[in-house]
C-alpha cells in the first residue's frame, strides 16, 4: 500500500507577489500582462470570489474585478522559489514528481526522515515551506495519486485533507464526477445522458457497458470510480520536449514572424543547455487568428548544434505553411523535440573527423 502526498501551493504566483510586495496584502491580485490577447497566470484568493481563474483573459478578469491589481509575472523569481520548496521534498523522500513549478507528487512509503505516518509527514513539510518561504501549501494524503490529488484540493488554502485506504468509498463516491482526471465538459454531459452526476453513479454501470460506450477510456472511469490507481510516482522524468512561444499584441502576417521566431528559437536553446539530452526535432507552432493551431517540424540528420541552426530551421520551416498569404497569426512557437540521451543518438559519418 503507497503513501502518496499531493502538494499544492496556494495561489503560487500571486502569494510571491503578495509576499515580496507588502502594499499587496489582503487585495485582489492578478499576475497577468495587461492587454487583449494576456491571460491570467494566477489570482489571488481576494481575487477569486470575483470569478476570477487562471488561465482567463485578462481582460475579462479586469471585468470581472475593476479594482484588482495587475502585476506582470516574473518567473525567474517563482523558478528559484520553486527550488526552495522542491529541496525540501526531497528531503523527505527521493520519489517526487513535479507537475508543474507550485505542485507535485510525493511517495513517502518509505521516508527518508523518520516519521510515524503521511499525514506527519505532510505536515512537517507544509510546516517547512512556510518557514522557509512565507508560503502556505496545501496537501492531500491517500493511497494513489487520482485520490491524493482530488483532497489536496479539500482545504484550500493552507489545508490538508487525508483519505486513508478504509475511507476511499466514503469520500468517493458523492464527488462529481467531472472531479475525475479526463472528464471535461464535453464528457461530463456525455456521463449525464447516461443518468451518472456522481462517481457513486458512475460505479453503478458495468465495466462492459462503459466499454462499450468509451472504449480504453470508459475502463479508464471504472476503475477510477473505484479508486484504483496504479501510477506510481515517477521521478526525474526524461525530458521529451522544450518550447517557447509568445502572443502577440496584433494578428500579423507570416512574413513579419522572423524577428519572433528568431527570440523564441534563442529562449528554446538556451532552455536545452539545461539537460544533458539532446533534441533533434526542430518545430514551429502557430495559431491563426481564428485560433487554428499548426505544427511543421523536421528532424535533420544531426541534432541542431547551435542557436544559429535552430534559428535558421525554424525560419525555414515557415516555407511549409500552405495557407494563403493574407492569413493572419496571433501565436508562434519554436520547440525541440526528440530528446534522446547522447549516447542514443547514431553516429554522423565524419561528425569527428577534422
Amino acid at each position: 500500500m503507497r503513501k502518496i502526498l499531493h502538494i499544492d501551493m496556494d495561489a503560487f504566483y500571486a502569494s510571491v507577489e503578495q509576499r515580496d510586495d507588502p502594499s499587496l496584502r489582503g487585495k485582489p491580485v492578478v499576475v497577468a500582462w495587461r492587454g487583449a490577447r494576456s491571460v491570467v497566470c494566477a489570482a489571488s484568493y481576494e481575487a477569486r470570489p470575483f470569478g476570477v481563474r487562471s488561465a482567463m483573459p485578462a481582460v475579462t478578469a479586469e471585468r470581472l474585478c475593476p479594482d484588482a491589481i495587475f502585476v506582470p509575472p516574473d518567473f525567474a523569481r517563482y523558478k528559484a522559489v520553486s527550488r526552495q520548496v522542491r529541496e525540501i521534498f526531497h528531503a523527505h523522500t527521493d520519489l517526487v514528481q513535479p507537475l508543474s513549478l507550485d505542485e507535485a507528487y510525493l511517495d513517502v512509503t518509505d521516508p527518508k526522515i523518520p516519521s510515524p505516518s503521511a499525514t506527519a509527514t505532510a505536515q512537517a513539510i507544509r510546516a517547512q515551506i512556510r518557514e522557509a518561504t512565507q508560503l502556505t501549501a496545501s496537501a492531500g494524503v491517500a493511497p494513489n495519486k487520482f485520490i491524493a490529488k482530488i483532497a489536496s484540493d479539500w482545504n484550500k488554502p493552507d489545508g490538508l485533507f487525508v483519505v486513508k485506504p478504509g475511507q476511499v468509498d466514503a469520500f468517493l463516491m458523492p464527488l462529481k464526477v467531472g472531479l475525475i482526471p479526463g472528464v471535461g465538459k464535453v464528457m461530463e454531459k456525455k456521463l449525464a445522458d447516461l443518468g451518472v452526476a456522481t462517481v457513486g453513479d458512475l460505479r453503478a454501470l458495468p465495466l462492459e457497458a462503459l466499454e462499450a460506450r468509451f472504449g480504453s477510456f470508459g475502463a479508464s472511469l471504472y476503475r477510477r470510480a473505484r479508486g484504483i490507481d496504479e501510477r506510481p510516482v515517477e521521478p526525474d522524468q526524461p525530458v521529451q520536449s522544450i518550447s517557447s512561444e509568445d502572443t502577440f499584441e496584433r494578428d500579423l502576417p507570416i512574413e513579419e514572424l522572423a524577428p519572433m521566431i528568431e527570440r523564441l528559437a534563442e529562449k528554446t536553446w538556451a532552455a536545452t543547455r539545461k539537460t544533458a539530452r539532446v533534441g533533434r526535432t526542430v518545430v514551429l507552432k502557430l495559431k491563426t487568428a481564428q485560433f487554428r493551431i499548426l505544427t511543421r517540424s523536421f528532424t535533420p540528420d544531426a541534432p541542431p548544434a547551435s542557436q544559429a541552426e535552430l534559428t535558421r530551421i525554424a525560419l525555414a520551416l515557415r516555407e511549409r505553411v500552405e495557407l494563403p498569404a493574407s492569413t493572419r497569426y496571433r501565436l508562434v512557437g519554436v520547440g525541440i523535440g526528440g530528446f534522446r540521451e547522447p549516447d542514443e543518438l547514431p553516429v554522423q559519418a565524419g561528425l569527428f573527423e577534422g
